[in-house]
């Protein structure tokens, strides 16, 4: 329903004077999912055609933080926030609960959580104690549960493999070391291999699945986040290709209007180059 004229009254105020940031873009929220006066567009959306950007718009806070450009991080927080209100906001219209519940569950929740810091609980303890703290309380809050149980479906893949992989390793079911790892890699490799060969799409999309699930399972065993380390190597590639490409047009050449094999030179001239600025 239309706010009513008082309530338009104040939040016209509120949205263009500025102030009380956060109930301003509340309030900007709430115009723009008015039936009568708001935009088309979001007043189209839901949930689930949210969610995709919601998930985009962390990724977009991830990679400012990789590429350190701090100037850009104010700004794509302040999206990521935008997300949050949105689905407050079409909650709340939905008859579910507002942003100030949202506020108060997570306020609740990292009390909770911490009792050595708001509770009577000693704050000596290590970074890993606390972190095996943190899981233990989380599992006593959703009760007696299967293993696998609230690793988010939303997830990056190799992110959420990880996490199950993780959870699992804590009742025993995990190799004692990395040699074990790097042999199913061998093994899980020769079977997409074979694959390849013989099978159906699906079945070598299977196949793939299984030998990304084990390099995951590895990059748990190194300490290496795998989606961090998969973001450096497209940046890393994407860098070199920009190299390739700006001595081709030195040349007056475009990538099409090179081959295989001059790329190939260019991009070892690129890793030549990187490792002797190091």
């Amino acid at each position: 329903m239309p706010l009513p004229d008082s309530d338009a009254t104040i939040g016209d105020k509120l949205i263009h004077a500025g102030g009380g940031e956060m109930d301003r873009l509340l309030a900007i929220m709430r115009r723009l999912r008015d039936p009568e006066t708001g935009c088309p567009w979001d007043i189209a959306q839901d949930f689930a055609s949210i969610a995709p950007y919601t998930i985009e718009e962390a990724h977009e806070v991830a990679d400012v933080i990789a590429r350190q450009a701090w100037g850009e991080l104010r700004l794509e927080l302040g999206d990521l926030l935008l997300q949050t209100v949105y689905h407050a906001q079409m909650a709340e219209e939905a008859g579910l609960f507002g942003f100030a519940d949202v506020v108060a569950a997570i306020s609740d929740k990292m009390v909770a959580r911490h009792p050595h810091v708001f509770g009577q609980e000693s704050r000596d303890k290590s970074a890993a104690q606390q972190t095996e703290d943190w899981e233990r309380i989380k599992a006593a809050e959703r009760g007696p549960a299967r293993v696998l149980d609230g690793v988010a479906l939303g997830l990056p893949a190799l992110t959420r493999a990880v996490k199950l992989q993780k959870r699992a390793a804590r009742v025993g079911f995990d190799w004692p070391s990395t040699d074990e790892v790097v042999a199913k890699i061998a093994e899980e490799a020769a079977e997409l291999v074979e694959a390849r060969d013989r099978l159906t799409e699906a079945e070598v999309a299977e196949e793939f699945g299984d030998l990304l699930f084990v390099m995951a399972n590895l990059a748990r065993h190194l300490k290496v986040d795998p989606e961090a380390a998969l973001r450096a190597a497209n940046a890393k590639f994407t860098r070199r290709f920009g190299r390739i490409e700006d001595w081709l047009a030195d040349a007056g050449k475009t990538p099409e209007q090179s081959d295989l094999a001059e790329m190939d030179a260019l991009w070892n001239r690129a890793k030549a180059e990187e490792k002797a600025n190091r």
